[in-house]
This record gives structure tokens, C-alpha cells and sequence, in this order.
């Protein structure tokens, strides 16, 4: 793995974890030093971090990407149309052993697993359910969305009872592309994302004056 790669991930991992938070300034000689790379790998890392819109430009230096409660808005209308074209394909593509597969990276998250695992799983759990409609450009556009919400969620994953709703909501889509019921399951994967959606939205109006004071920018309106 080039040392690019390898800057990129590890700086990647801690901006989606809020190791970093959203709207820190990133100076090229601090990652140099944290990262013990060289001002070219560091700079390429950090143009490769931008076109996933995980960074920006901030003068001669750079700033994590802040959390945008409008892109939170308008991911969700985007999820509707690609998840409930990949469901609907699901039905009528995916296998029992792809569809057992998936329930059993949903049934390994125990109660008591730390939110990492919880975080994992839930995005996993979307990319593998557009992965069963056999469409590559679904899958891809499905992961993006899935990283550019992934703050969000891992703020909005506190609490035992926010993890048992997601759970349900999975485990009714994947009991409803197993009986192959497409229109109902399109219409379960909309009902999950607009509420899970609402809860992410809520979730930040409610804590956005203590984010802010751990120095998190949370900007824009829903």
C-alpha cells in the first residue's frame, strides 16, 4: 500500500469516527508530523479526501468537511429512489444464501456490542441489501451516501433505544425481500430512511449547542 493510501485511510477513519471533528482546520505540516509522510502523499491524500467532500480548502490550509443538516435533507430523497430501486431488484434477484448472508451480519451485532460494531453493521447491513440487486452502479451510489452520513449516525447511535428501532427496521426489510414482496419492501426501506432521517435531524438540533462547544460545525438548516 502506497503511503498516500495509507495516509488517506487512517485520516479518512478519524474524520468518519469524529476523532477529528467536523470543521478543524488541518495544517499539511501537522498531518505530515502525524502521519510521518512527506508534504506530497500528505497533499495527495487530502485532494483525494475532498472529492469525497470529507475536506475543503480553508485559505493555504485545510478544514474537516462541517456536518450540513440540509445534505442530511437531501441524502435522504436521494436514498428513496436508489434503495427502493435496489429492493424491488433484490426480490426478484437475490438468493437465499445471499439473503441468509445478510441476516447474519445483522443477527452478529450482540445488544451489548459497543457503538463501533453498531455503526458498522448498520452500514453495511444498506450496502450489502443493494449489493443482493446484483447492480453495481446501485451499490456504489449507496455506499457514498452511506459514508457521507456516517458522522451523523455515529452521533446519533447513543442510545440503546435509537440501535433496537434500526435494528427492527433492518430485520422487517430483510423478512419482506425473503418473501419477496417488492412493493412492500420498497415502501419499508423509504418508511426506515425518512425515519431514520427525522431521528438524525433531531438528534443534532437537540445536542447542536453542546457539538458546538466540542468545537463540532453543525451548519445549515433541514
Amino acid at each position: 500500500m502506497s503511503q498516500m493510501q495509507q495516509i488517506h485511510d487512517q485520516l479518512r477513519e478519524m474524520i468518519l469516527s469524529l476523532e477529528v471533528a467536523p470543521g478543524e482546520r488541518l495544517t499539511e505540516r501537522w498531518l505530515e508530523g502525524r502521519f510521518g509522510g512527506s508534504r506530497t502523499p500528505v497533499r495527495a491524500a487530502l485532494v483525494r479526501l475532498e472529492a469525497e467532500e470529507l475536506v475543503r480548502r480553508d485559505g493555504r490550509n485545510w478544514m474537516v468537511a462541517p456536518i450540513e443538516l440540509g445534505e442530511i435533507a437531501a441524502l435522504a430523497e436521494f436514498r428513496e429512489a436508489v434503495e427502493s430501486s435496489a429492493v424491488r431488484l433484490a426480490c426478484e434477484r437475490a438468493s437465499e444464501v445471499d439473503i441468509d448472508a445478510v441476516t447474519e451480519l445483522l443477527d452478529a451485532c450482540e445488544p451489548d456490542a459497543p457503538r463501533e460494531e453498531w455503526h458498522r453493521v448498520g452500514t453495511d447491513f444498506h450496502v450489502e441489501v443493494a449489493r443482493l440487486s446484483g447492480n453495481e452502479f446501485l451499490i456504489k451510489a449507496v455506499a457514498g451516501a452511506m459514508t457521507r452520513l456516517s458522522r451523523a449516525r455515529w452521533l446519533e447511535l447513543r442510545t440503546e433505544q435509537s440501535r433496537d428501532h434500526a435494528w427492527a427496521e433492518h430485520r422487517l426489510l430483510l423478512d419482506l425481500i425473503r418473501r419477496r414482496e417488492a412493493d412492500a419492501a420498497a415502501q419499508a426501506i423509504c418508511e426506515h430512511i425518512r425515519d431514520t432521517r427525522d431521528r438524525l435531524l433531531t438528534s443534532l438540533e437537540e445536542d447542536r449547542r453542546s457539538l458546538r462547544a466540542r468545537g463540532f460545525a453543525i451548519v445549515g438548516k433541514a
